[in-house]
């Protein structure tokens, strides 16, 4: 399927038959942070019948324990960190954008506002106006991974301002968040992403978790960005890529 898209007065088109890349992690026990254990998959049993075809049940009918934040590519809005727990199901409401893709090699474990603008300037991105932004932090090869006390590599709480002030509406990252595992509650990068009135910033989403493939270069991309439809401030999800000729 071939469609044509008009961004900032260029015309482009994309096969939406032909996805480039899928950057999601599964919900399973590939990726998972916080120190929370492995999410769990268990059949239904009600008096004799049991959900499981291996266990003679009929059908497979299993129960899943899991945490959004914790387990796999997961897209967050800002009730994350706002007294109030909004729902990114009904906040969430641009599933495609032109996402534009940035590989930035962490420095001491911090990705610094000043790497972050030199490619942004490299890609003359003021002009071209990404609605989203793909960072790609991890080059290891590493298919499973566990993140609890890793102290992973974390963005300059100056990135997410810089991103609010340009309208970019969706920050996508190859870690468990975009702050450090352990910065006293602080959330700063959060903060700043979504605003001194993060209530207003309700459609602007953080999806952490992803995994970028070698094969996708900087440059711009279209993005789907496919949410679960999950009643909480995040939900699992599947950010796929298209490239853009």
């Amino acid at each position: 399927m071939i469609v044509q898209l008009e961004i900032n007065d260029r015309r482009f088109t994309a096969d939406l038959s032909q996805p480039l890349a899928d950057l999601s992690l599964a919900v399973s026990d590939i990726a998972r942070a916080w120190y929370i254990d492995a999410p769990t998959f268990t059949p239904v049993v009600l008096g004799d019948w049991t959900g499981s075809v291996a266990s003679g049940g009929s059908v497979n009918f299993f129960n899943i324990g899991f945490n959004p934040h914790a387990h796999g590519t997961h897209t967050e809005t800002a009730g994350h960190i706002t007294m109030e727990r909004h729902s990114i199901n009904k906040h969430f409401n641009t599933p495609m954008s032109v996402a534009a893709v940035l590989h930035l090699e962490p420095h001491d474990g911090l990705v610094t506002f000043e790497r972050f603008q030199e490619h942004w300037d490299a890609l003359a991105l003021t002009e071209r106006k990404p609605e989203a932004v793909i960072l790609k932090t991890d080059f290891s090869t590493e298919e499973n991974k566990e993140y609890s006390g890793t102290d992973w590599p974390y963005l300059q709480s100056d990135i997410g301002a810089f991103l609010l002030e340009k309208g970019v509406e969706h920050l996508l990252i190859d870690q468990p968040s975009v702050d450090q595992e352990e910065d006293g509650g602080a959330l700063a990068c959060h903060h700043s992403f979504w605003g001194p009135t993060p209530e207003q910033s309700l459609h602007r989403t953080i999806t952490e978790l992803i995994r970028v493939p070698a094969n996708v270069a900087e440059g711009l991309y279209l993005l789907n960005l496919q949410v679960a439809p999950i009643d909480n401030d995040a939900a699992p999800s599947r950010p796929v890529l298209y490239a853009l000729k």
